[in-house]
């Protein structure tokens, strides 16, 4: 592990302890051909109720700014698959020659876990501070309507109508939003 992991992870530990979860975070490890692995740690639930899902080691294979995904959802059985679909988000300037970037959409084209109805996320601002370097940013899950409304009006634009529409972006089993 290199000493920016480390510092990430002792960064989270912090941050999670501070938001009311003290205890070490499951740790899940995905390889990809040619790409460092990932972990993706399990933090929660938290004082609020939700469990979150963030990647350490998608900045050792970022260009530009150095980033790490946060997936923030409330407890649900959301199957397996989850921590592949964080460890993908994280590896996609390696793997996919994407950059992720605030207001991204990342497309996976399959679920973000085995019972998703959602297939892509978007990349916004997380309350996680950055440090050595390394950007945080919240991936939200959206459904291929929604992610086809992000592409047609934009992220602000889906932000909003899911503030209008009273949706619920943690809740894993949420409905999707309906923008007119």
């Amino acid at each position: 592990m290199t000493d920016v992991a480390a510092g990430v992870r002792a960064h989270l530990r912090a941050h999670f302890a501070r938001a009311g979860t003290p205890m070490e975070p499951d740790v899940a490890t995905v390889t990809f051909v040619g790409v460092p692995p990932i972990d993706v740690l399990r933090f929660g639930p938290d004082q609020r109720g939700v469990i979150h899902y963030v990647s350490v080691g998608g900045s050792r294979v970022s260009e530009g700014t150095p980033t790490e995904v946060v997936v923030s959802l409330r407890p649900a059985s959301t199957g397996p698959g989850l921590a592949h679909s964080v460890a993908v988000l994280a590896a996609a300037p390696a793997v996919e020659g994407l950059m992720p970037d605030l207001d991204a959409l990342v497309d996976l084209g399959q679920p973000a876990w085995k019972t998703a109805p959602f297939t892509a996320f978007l990349l916004g601002d997380s309350e996680i501070e950055p440090v050595a370097g390394v950007q945080f940013l919240q991936a939200i899950p959206v459904t291929a309507n929604e992610a086809a409304w992000v592409r047609l009006k934009g992220a602000d634009a889906m932000r909003q109508a899911w503030q209008e529409d009273g949706v619920d972006v943690l809740d894993p089993t949420r409905r999707a939003s309906a923008p007119g």
